[in-house]
């Protein structure tokens, strides 16, 4: 992963520009590590106080092209179009005219957008990947992993008899054949590993007077495999752009022809099921250790 020479700042700025143009906007939910369930398709009607009738409202009032909340389905929509069929993956969605060459799918929308649709449904922003400076005199820099509400990922496509089918997005990844360093990557079962990904939220550069800018915007990186640090949405811990660790490749068996639409979806699961348990005692006689 490339260091990045701009300041940091955590993607909250979207959330206040929301809370200012809906008169309750989604709160961010829950501390780390909660056990997470998905939500109800059917009986879902309020989450963290917001309210299905509140979302419309928002949505009214605020215009995001190519990016529709799902309140059935509690989900959020985004309008794409199948971009590759061969060749290995860095992204498995960018935005259009940016790194197709790379993506699953491509997409006509804002990654800002889709953020603020995401937080909308409650869902926390973390931050992607990054380095820092250790501050000592040796001048060390340390990795650290990205952070955000799990979101899972999956294309929903035209199947048998006309019917719109939901496809994890694991289904569309096979590996490159290029081998892990990794003795426990998922790689060696010849599957990937997961549907699940971070809201990492991108990332606000700019400093002074203007607007910051939000720079997902601008470098494309919606959904990464690969990590560039301005991500949407990435995998947990730090992954390689180096032509020779990337894993993963298209598996285009199910994928309707290059061009065609498809949906997006993005399903936040955010909805704390099981509280904490209490502390169990130690056996009498016992100190803590």
């Amino acid at each position: 992963m490339n260091p990045q020479e701009h300041q940091r700042k955590p993607a909250v700025w979207v959330g206040l520009w929301v809370a200012l143009t809906m008169p309750c906007a989604a709160p961010s939910l829950g501390a780390a590590e909660p056990h997470f369930e998905s939500l109800s398709t059917q009986q879902q009607e309020s989450v963290g106080g917001v309210t299905n009738a509140t979302l419309q409202a928002a949505l009214r009032n605020l215009h995001f092209p190519g990016v529709a909340i799902n309140v059935q389905e509690w989900c959020v929509d985004v309008q794409s179009s199948v971009c590759l069929h061969r060749g290995e993956l860095e992204l498995v969605a960018c935005t259009k005219g940016s790194k197709e060459h790379e993506s699953i799918v491509a997409i006509e929308a804002k990654p800002m957008h889709v953020h603020a649709a995401l937080l909308l449904l409650g869902l926390k922003p973390g931050s992607p990947a990054t380095r820092q400076p250790l501050g000592d005199p040796a001048g060390r820099w340390v990795d650290v992993p990205p952070s955000g509400g799990p979101v899972d990922v999956s294309l929903v496509l035209k199947g048998e008899e006309g019917r719109m089918v939901e496809h994890p997005i694991s289904e569309f990844i096979d590996p490159s054949g290029k081998r892990s360093e990794d003795p426990a990557s998922a790689v060696k079962e010849g599957k990937f590993p997961t549907h699940t990904f971070l809201f990492a939220g991108s990332v606000l550069s700019g400093d002074g007077p203007g607007p910051r800018r939000y720079l997902g915007d601008e470098s494309g990186n919606v959904i990464s495999l690969s990590t560039f640090g301005d991500e949407v949405l990435c995998l947990p811990a730090i992954h390689s752009q180096d032509n020779g660790a990337l894993l993963w490749k298209v598996n285009a068996t199910h994928l309707p022809p290059v061009g065609s639409n498809v949906t997006l979806r993005l399903r936040p699961r955010l909805v704390p099921a099981v509280k904490a348990a209490p502390a169990k005692p130690f056996p009498a006689g016992r100190g803590s250790q």
